[in-house]
Parts: C-alpha cells; structure tokens; sequence
C-alpha cells in the first residue's frame, strides 16, 4: 500500500463564513465518507485548519493500492464529486509520527 494525501478546499468564495443547507448536506456525506474510510483503516489522518479566510484547507492522508486507487478515492469524496470543494492528490509518505497523536 501506498501513502497519499489530498488537499481539499472550498470551490465558493465565503464558504467558509457561511454555507448553503446544500453545502452542509454535502459536507455531512463528506464526513461520513472519511469516517467510514478511516474505520476500514484506509484514512490514517484527516482535518482541516480553522482559519476562515480564502487559505483554509483540509488534509487526508490515506493508503491506496495505487495511484489509480488514490485518484478514485478522492473523486468519489461526496464533497469533492459535489463541486463543494477541489481536490488536488499528491503522492506522500509519513515520516515521523508523534506518540501523543496516536494516544489522543
């Protein structure tokens, strides 16, 4: 298994301070997704920061069979297939991993 990560942001320019009943649905299936995908062991990380201006971002970190793989990982994110946010995957690989991440 391979490491990726993907970036998601916003497609809509003041979502961050305000989103649509549609965009909430949405972000809703998105973490249910994650959610999922992290109980199967496939999502090792996944977050985003809390600033509000057009730089915020969120993170996945997850393992896939292959590049192919990663790509349909990302693509079917309700949130990404929903035009709510915009993937950009990267290949990745963890190189150190504090102690106190895994006993939070």
């Amino acid at each position: 298994m391979e490491q990726y990560l993907y970036r998601i942001q916003p497609t809509r320019d003041g979502f961050m301070l305000g989103s649509t009943v549609e965009e909430d649905r949405i972000v809703g299936e998105h973490f249910d997704y994650l959610k999922r995908l992290t109980e199967r062991g496939v999502v090792l990380l996944a977050g985003r920061t809390l600033n509000t201006d057009p730089s915020s971002f969120g993170i996945v970190v997850f393992v896939a069979e292959d590049d192919t793989a990663a790509r349909t990982i990302l693509e079917n994110d309700p949130a990404v297939r929903g035009g709510v946010f915009e993937g950009v995957l990267f290949p990745y690989r963890i190189a150190l991993v504090s102690a106190a991440i895994l006993s939070s």
